[in-house]
């Protein structure tokens, strides 16, 4: 199936019903008063987070989504029934805009996590209602109010913990397959990953983390070249970037392995500046892939010269993805990583607790 990461559509939530116009008719008994009933409320419509889903190509084929409204009131004082809400389900990771004021509405990334986009209206009153001790045979009526009608736009962001970064054919497909279950296509030819991919690498019990590989970039994507950076988006969640760059073309004095980093940093630069996305702030490890293909002197060289070059002072990993040799101390260092971040948040939350909170909450318990 295609990836699809953006997606419109319409909600429509269903409108109140109109309240009664009745009065009591019952045999001997001439003048029974008002009995016309309420209306009922119409349906409201929810976007629900759901695992299982990680494409929104179902909305290219259903846009519009109506619930249902609610039912005229009746005599004898009958409430009318009110209408069925409508549960549309979007895959973990979805945030929901909408389309013409560009609100954000909420932002789905916990599994059945829910979102009202559209309220249903509420039942009008019947004549009952209005019945007074001057005004004992009321002939007035309120109409049920319409459902709120609204268009959205959706996008999804993949939630991972790890996200690739490189040219195309750097290895990063192979390096996804090698450390996950993972099976992206993996051929030698430019872009062969059209969309994204996600792998699990599981470490141990309670230790595994999520990996993000998207579509190779090339000088000129954030003007359109290639496939663009509109996958670029995939990685606003993540919370380290593994720059994966090919160290077997630069035996040839003609290849420059530092500007095809700089490359990449450049069209993150420019993506982040566009759209106020900030991955050009994220922890960012330089991976050298295929040193496998590299004779080890040579290889010391370029990767010294390399890092001289670049004045990198971040942690660098010497690896081959196809033979995964190096591939287990890396992925050993992230979850370290991932880890430590993680007590940091924690401790941070803890320290943000008022220090007067303790007493604040005396003699709320029982001894």
């Amino acid at each position: 199936m295609k990836f699809v990461d953006e997606a419109e559509i319409s909600v429509h939530a269903g409108n109140g019903g109109h309240g009664a116009l009745s009065f009591r008719r019952e045999k001997y008994i001439p003048r029974g008063g008002p009995d016309g009933g309420d209306g009922g409320r119409g349906g409201s419509v929810y976007l629900v987070a759901t695992m299982g889903l990680n494409t929104l190509a179902d909305f290219r084929f259903v846009r519009h989504y109506q619930a249902k409204g609610g039912q005229t009131g009746g005599g004898k004082l009958k409430s009318g029934q009110s209408g069925e809400d409508l549960i549309v389900k979007v895959p973990v990771g979805t945030m929901v805009y909408d389309a013409q004021t560009e609100e954000l509405i909420g932002d789905l990334t916990e599994p059945e996590q829910t979102v009202i986009v559209a309220q249903g209206g509420e039942g009008g009153l019947g004549n009952t209602t209005f019945k007074s001790s001057t005004n004992q045979a009321p002939r007035k009526i309120t109409k049920g109010k319409p459902g709120d009608a609204r268009t959205l736009r959706l996008e999804l962001k993949v939630l991972a913990d790890v996200g690739l970064l490189g040219l195309p054919n750097a290895g990063k497909s192979t390096f996804l397959r090698s450390v996950s279950q993972a099976t992206p296509k993996v051929a030698n030819y430019p872009f062969t990953t059209l969309h994204p991919e996600l792998g699990v690498v599981s470490l141990g019990v309670g230790s595994s983390f999520v990996i993000a590989d998207i579509p190779g970039l090339i000088e000129g994507a954030s003007e359109g070249a290639g496939l663009g950076i509109q996958f670029l988006r995939h990685l606003a969640r993540t919370k380290l970037l593994l720059h994966v760059v090919d160290i077997a073309p630069y035996g040839n004095e003609e290849a420059d392995l530092a500007d095809d980093i700089r490359t990449i940093v450049a069209e993150l630069d420019q993506y982040s500046e566009e759209t106020g996305a900030e991955l050009d702030k994220l922890d960012r490890w330089l991976v050298i892939n295929k040193t496998d293909v590299v004779l080890d002197e040579d290889r010391e060289v370029i990767v010294k010269s390399l890092l001289e070059e670049l004045q990198w002072q971040g942690p660098v990993f010497e690896v081959s993805a196809i033979s995964r040799l190096g591939t287990q101390e890396l992925c050993n260092a992230i979850m370290i990583y991932l880890n430590d971040m993680k007590k940091a948040e924690e401790e941070e939350v803890f320290v943000s607790i008022p220090s007067d909170a303790k007493q604040k909450t005396e003699g709320w318990f029982p001894e």
